[in-house]
């Protein structure tokens, strides 16, 4: 069972028994418990325009961040996400070991140069299944793990066998971290058990935390806490997708 620090924040109490109770009861679900987590301006941006990253989580709140990656099996981003930040994806502000790096990147686009191709992790890339061979042989080569995966018709990966091979693979707890695309394409699949949002205290003006397409029904937080975090507000619960 994944070792579990201490709470840095309350709020996080009752997530760190879902996740227990959810490792306990892995073989039921078919997939892994799944955390949607992000950090957003009040007016909702995620980042600046033209996606240019912005530090929206204060000190406090960030730590948090790192506590709730320590908390989980993997942490999955889109390739979005890689291209404009080029995060680490580790577990720097508290004990606790980095999670399992897992990328949405339907064309094998990871550059040989990000720091999730030359950390040595073992990062691994959830690609459409009609993805350029020679380009899996490329990652191959410098140690990522290619998991080729049905395409919707639009070409993206399809989250709902992907997410259910990961727990196949042994992931019990997955945090997805963004970028808006893939918090979007989470929500409308479905596939979100619990939720964490950081609300820093600004006006941004840049890109939304979801895209344009209306979910139907609205999730919403079936039972959730909120708390201030140093200079920001978060909220967290668990989402329900009860029709009305």
């Amino acid at each position: 069972m994944l070792e579990r620090e201490r709470v840095l924040s309350p709020i996080l109490g009752e997530l760190h028994a879902r996740l227990d109770e959810a490792e306990r009861n892995g073989s039921n679900r078919g997939r892994p418990f799944v955390t949607l987590a992000y950090a957003q301006s009040l007016d909702g941006s995620i980042a600046g325009r033209g996606r240019r990253p912005l530090s929206l989580s204060g000190p406090s709140s960030l730590q948090l961040t790192h506590e709730l990656r320590a908390a989980h099996d993997a942490i999955l981003v889109g390739i979005g996400t890689v291209l404009s930040d080029d995060p680490q994806l580790t577990v720097r502000l508290v004990p606790g070991s980095d999670p399992q790096p897992i990328v949405v990147d339907s064309r094998l686009r990871l550059p040989d140069a990000s720091h999730l191709m030359e950390s040595g992790r073992g990062t691994w890339l959830a690609v459409a299944s009609d993805a350029s061979e020679q380009d899996e042989a490329r990652a191959r080569a410098r140690g990522v793990e290619v998991l080729r995966t049905p395409a919707l018709d639009n070409g993206w990966v399809d989250l709902d066998p992907l997410v259910a091979s990961l727990g196949e693979r042994g992931v019990s707890h997955l945090l997805v971290e963004g970028g808006a695309r893939i918090l979007t394409s989470f929500l409308t699949a479905r596939l979100v058990d619990y939720v964490v949002v950081t609300v820093a205290p600004q006006f941004v003006g840049g890109v939304p935390a979801l895209g344009e397409n209306e979910l139907s029904p609205f999730p919403r937080l079936r039972s959730w806490h909120s708390e201030r975090v140093g200079d920001d507000l978060v909220l967290a619960g668990d989402l329900s997708w009860s029709d009305p």
